[in-house]
């Protein structure tokens, strides 16, 4: 009788044992190799992120890519998943995207900020409109902190204070656009005049809070015993008053001569996109529109609009007298510089409007009989110093010449 071996205690034990060694000799296998295997892809990690640490370095340091990776891209093919799908495009700002509007006090400019800040809303521009009215000249520091303060508005900006022209260039700073708008220089007085006494139709007392320390007989005060008997309100350097708007903030740009006159010129040539007159509201604000698109679209139908005509009638100058002849005549005289001035300017503004195709219905530069020419004489400029002064309020009210006036 023939025994079954393979199924005996003994027999079996020596299968298991043979299996279990047998799976054990695999395991260690597949341990190692799975350690084989970790250490060579840990390794080549870390290789990899030493590589594009080394490489990102190189790319700062270098200020590009190295010519490898271009030749790399080249050959590849030029666009990238970051091209396909990396962040969108940042906005392409207008040019300019940087005006600065240093409005001329009477010359209107209240008019234009209150269309600006409706334009502003439509257009989605920083408007930024200083409520700073009395100090148009500036120390050297005080220069500085406001280019600044103005270069780091965010662009597309238009700011607009009562302030004499910065040379942002002089301080190694971005130069913005210009822009302004001037008037009649003997008009432009007698607003400033009646309305520092007066005030305007948006409110009866508001010249009393503007002025409350002029006394009775001052506020009272003939125009005409003002200019002829030489007052310091109606005389220069008080009179001399536009040019240093264009001309700077150099001492000099304030005494009334050539040098400032000539300066002022120069600045509106090279610096100013557009100066207009305010007698020819209309056609400025057309230029502009031309001119600045993506800050004035529209702005002559929101001038000539019912709503805002009812705003604009508020700040016209109330009793309003207009001097003697004997007085206009002391005027010309006094202001020969300024009505250099405006008559260029008028110039200029004529030659834009030639050159854009729009026709000019305004009457020629008068030039009245009664202005004497006197020899126009000056002195060299002093050395640039730091000064200055307090100066009144701007209003906004209609461009009617004072020749028209009864």
């Amino acid at each position: 009788m023939m025994k079954n071996y393979s199924n005996s205690p003994h027999h079996k034990n020596q299968t298991l044992n043979h299996t279990r060694d047998r799976n054990n000799k695999r395991s260690n296998w597949l341990s190692a190799t799975l350690l084989r295997f970790s250490l060579r892809d840990y390794g080549f990690c870390m290789a990899t992120l030493f590589l594009f640490c080394f490489g990102s370095l190189f790319y700062q340091l270098n200020g590009g890519p190295p010519k490898i990776l271009l030749e790399i891209r080249q050959y590849l093919g030029e666009s990238t998943f970051v091209d396909d799908h990396g962040p969108p495009a940042p906005r392409v700002l207008p040019f300019p995207s940087q005006v600065v509007y240093n409005r001329v006090g009477k010359c209107g400019s209240r008019t234009v900020v209150l269309l600006l800040r409706i334009l502003a809303e439509r257009h989605q521009f920083n408007l930024v409109s200083s409520d700073i009215h009395n100090k148009t000249r500036l120390t050297k520091h005080e220069q500085v902190d406001l280019m600044r303060n103005i270069s780091n508005i965010p662009q597309p900006y238009l700011y607009t204070r009562h302030v004499h022209f910065l040379n942002f260039t002089r301080f190694r700073i971005e130069q913005p656009v210009y822009i302004n708008i001037i008037r009649d220089p003997i008009n432009r007085f007698l607003s400033n005049y009646f309305f520092r006494r007066f005030g305007d139709w948006r409110g009866e007392q508001n010249h009393l809070i503007r002025t409350p320390g002029m006394k009775d007989d001052e506020r009272y005060l003939d125009i005409n015993v003002c200019i002829l008997e030489n007052y310091p309100e109606c005389s220069n350097p008080r009179l001399f008053y536009i040019i240093p708007y264009f001309c700077g903030q150099h001492p000099q740009c304030r005494e009334p001569g050539l040098w400032a006159l000539e300066r002022a010129k120069q600045n509106v040539l090279e610096n100013f996109l557009l100066v207009g007159v305010l007698e020819e509201l209309e056609d400025v604000l057309l230029l502009l529109e031309r001119l600045l698109p993506h800050f004035f679209t529209d702005v002559l139908n929101i001038y000539k609009s019912p709503d805002y005509r009812k705003m604009g009638n508020m700040t016209g100058t109330v009793r309003k007298q207009t001097p003697s002849l004997e007085a206009l005549q002391a005027l010309y005289q006094r202001m020969r510089y300024e009505y250099d001035f405006y008559n260029f300017v008028r110039e200029q503004f004529h030659l834009t409007k030639r050159k854009i195709g729009l026709k000019s219905a305004s009457r020629p530069t008068h030039q009245p009989n009664f202005l004497l020419n006197l020899a126009l004489k000056t002195q060299e400029p002093l050395e640039e110093d730091e000064e200055e002064e307090q100066e009144p309020e701007d209003d906004v009210e209609d461009a009617n010449s004072w020749l028209a006036q009864p």
